[in-house]
């Protein structure tokens, strides 16, 4: 199958992490890609890197600016405006303190990314995805999202609105050709943690040691799986944790 005769898939959050996965494993099997992320040199490399193997569009975007969200959607190329399978990914985690120890514009930071971006991009493909005969909408939610933990606060909060959206997307479209999943890792090994980290090598180095943690090549075959499913199946929620990760018992604090 040509890349011709493949539905056009557009990832936000490509260069890195589960996006830049995602991206490599699409472009493998020869479906066309709109790629989009803050970083032009990555893009740039990342785009000629898969021109070889299909057809990509790529632009800056930052999904927290709702006037550039829509413009990229009403300016795609011709060749690129049937987007039938819209991977949600860009998002991130900031801080693993305290609630009381956290910074504020650290919260409106995972606010603006993880929920207004993902509305930002969501709405303004909507009427495109629901032109197809079929398409999928991928988003990527987490673990933190379901269980609480200490330090996840607005992370967390943010993450139980991704999968929230996702469930309700799912109602609104019940019956016709729109497919909506809430993919939902735990335990993951990414340029996202060290991220979250502020960029501290030995604490990403101490939390994954040993753990032999989720791989973004690991998200990259579930999401790709998910969109392969025939177009009667809808995959509504996919919670995946590595075997190293389980529940624990609840915490209990003598006063």
């Amino acid at each position: 199958m040509t890349a011709h005769q493949h539905p056009v898939v557009l990832i936000t959050g490509a260069t890195s992490g589960f996006g830049l996965a995602t991206a490599k494993k699409f472009a493998e099997q020869g479906y066309p890609l709109i790629l989009t992320g803050r970083r032009e040199e990555r893009l740039q490399a990342l785009s000629s890197e898969l021109s070889a193997l299909t057809d990509v569009h790529y632009s800056v975007l930052d999904v927290r600016d709702s006037e550039a969200v829509t413009a990229f959607a009403n300016n795609l190329p011709e060749r690129f405006k049937q987007v039938a399978i819209l991977v949600n990914n860009a998002g991130l985690a900031l801080g693993a303190e305290s609630a009381d120890k956290a910074k504020l514009s650290d919260w409106h930071t995972m606010i603006d990314t993880n929920v207004t971006g993902l509305v930002n991009v969501t709405h303004s493909l909507l009427p495109v995805l629901k032109a197809q005969q079929s398409s999928t909408i991928i988003n990527l939610a987490s673990i933190a999202g379901n269980w609480p933990y200490p330090g996840s606060h607005v992370y967390g909060a943010s993450k139980a609105f991704v999968a929230q959206f996702s469930r309700n997307l799912r109602s609104d479209f019940a019956g016709t050709g729109v497919r909506v999943t809430s993919l939902e890792p735990g335990l993951s090994e990414s340029e996202f943690s060290l991220v979250r980290f502020n960029g501290d090598q030995d604490k990403y180095d101490s939390i994954y040691e040993g753990t032999n943690a989720i791989q973004p090549e690991d998200i990259a075959n579930i999401i790709f799986w998910i969109a392969e499913q025939p177009a009667h199946i809808n995959i509504n929620s996919l919670e995946v944790m590595p075997t190293s990760q389980a529940w624990d018992s609840f915490k209990i604090v003598k006063q």
